[in-house]
């Protein structure tokens, strides 16, 4: 079915549409220098933890085979680097993606790097398959996006995971209605149109559902990602159900998001509001599709997902039987630990940097700061508990434990590794 769809013409024109708007606006745009991104990955403990949010039931190892699906100018390049005992290949449909990755190649000697000018579609032409694929800001492009992750389905081992990131309607209202702004007088994707369209961007009017996006991301005047945002050739953008369908299409299951709370009933203001008590009633999936209706500005979906007829499975971790007690905490290497400012109550305050919602905050007190602080990486959550909690009534101190411990993991503080 795939090969059939490669040679219809509307397929083809739209994909070549796409690959040569990305060789003359290639994004985001090249850099020359990894040396930051180098420092950062550095840290193993950073890797451990990207790790085990996949795999949270494997033993942690960095030998992996990854796949970069539409690498850019940088993103294979970076994982390279970042994972310098796995064999990395980026594919990507535009020569200048490909060549900026290779000068990043030579420039870092990253041996462990092979790049290829190839469409998605085409990746079983790699005759391998791969522990990671990740494709992120790619599929919402493509003509036919089905046809795409079907093809990384095909590549990916039995307990492999992809990193998936598509668009979200809701948060991207104004681009769209920018984009059509664009499309209906003639604006295209050359140098003065977009130098135009930035001036013209000034005079927005208060108000305008575009303005947020514009304060919140002061990169998007910049050529290219303004000319990615409004003037792409292609794109399209999934609401929750409408990405839960799209993975079953591709023989792919739901593994987790890559960041949680922002879709968690469990955390901030949607913990809070009256509708709580009637959200829990609900599955996971119609509790992540409400919480994005109520949120009303995510612009981007980015998760986890595994084939549906392997072994893999981020959702392993529970705590409703025994098995959270080996379960070893990492925290997660953007955490802070605020200690000024605090709620009535409250001994510490913990923020995962990464969020944007800024309700995502999660107060402590002075019994979880004592199990907080006593996360080492190597200890299990009944060690913990037994050398941070008083042993007088060890029911109580696991039902702290437990508690506690589910409220991290929901918040994005810590993964688990749960391979013992």
């Amino acid at each position: 079915m795939i090969a059939q769809k490669e040679h219809d013409p509307a397929v083809l024109d739209v994909s070549e549409e796409v690959r040569a708007f990305y060789d003359r606006y290639p994004y985001p745009p090249p850099t020359d220098s990894l040396e930051k991104y180098r420092r950062l990955w550095q840290d193993p403990k950073r890797r451990r933890a990207d790790f085990h949010l996949f795999w949270p039931e494997r033993t942690f190892s960095e030998n992996q085979s990854i796949l970069i699906a539409g690498c850019g100018t940088t993103q294979a390049a970076k994982h390279a680097m970042r994972w310098p005992a796995a064999q990395v290949t980026g594919i990507d449909v535009s020569s200048t993606s490909v060549q900026r990755t290779e000068d990043l190649k030579r420039k870092y000697n990253l041996d462990n790097l092979h790049v290829y000018q190839l469409p998605i579609e085409r990746a079983n032409d790699l005759e391998t398959s791969f522990d990671q694929i990740v494709c992120t800001g790619v599929l919402h492009h493509m003509a036919d996006p089905d046809a795409g992750l079907a093809a990384l389905r095909e590549v990916l081992k039995p307990d492999g995971a992809i990193h998936l990131m598509v668009y979200a309607p809701y948060g991207r209202t104004g681009i769209y209605m920018l984009q059509e702004f664009c499309r209906r007088i003639g604006i295209r994707a050359t140098d003065a149109h977009i130098r135009d369209l930035i001036a013209a961007l000034q005079s927005l009017p208060p108000g305008h559902p575009l303005e947020n996006l514009l304060r919140e991301a002061p990169d998007f005047r910049q050529e290219a990602a303004l000319a990615d945002a409004l003037l792409h050739p292609h794109d399209r953008a999934y609401s929750v159900p409408q990405l839960f369908d799209f993975l079953e299409t591709a023989g792919l299951k739901f593994g987790r998001w890559i960041k949680q709370a922002p879709y968690s009933r469990h955390c901030g203001v949607m913990a809070q509001i009256p509708q709580a008590r009637r959200m829990a009633q609900l599955s996971f999936a119609e509790q992540f599709a409400a919480v994005e209706l109520f949120r009303g500005t995510m612009v981007r979906h980015s998760l986890v997902a595994y084939r549906n007829d392997g072994c893999s499975n981020a959702q392993a971790v529970s705590f409703a039987g025994d098995t959270w007690h080996s379960y070893v905490p990492i925290r997660m290497p953007d955490t802070i630990c605020v200690q000024k400012r605090l709620p009535p109550g409250a001994a510490a305050v913990l923020i995962n940097q990464d969020h944007t919602y800024t309700d995502l905050f999660m107060p402590i007190d002075w019994t979880e700061k004592r199990l907080f602080d006593a996360i080492d990486g190597s200890r299990c959550i009944g060690e913990i508990a037994e050398s941070a909690l008083s042993s007088s009534h060890q029911k109580m101190q696991l039902d702290i434990a437990r508690a506690f411990f589910e409220r991290l993991w929901w918040y994005d503080q810590v993964v688990f590794d749960a391979s013992r």
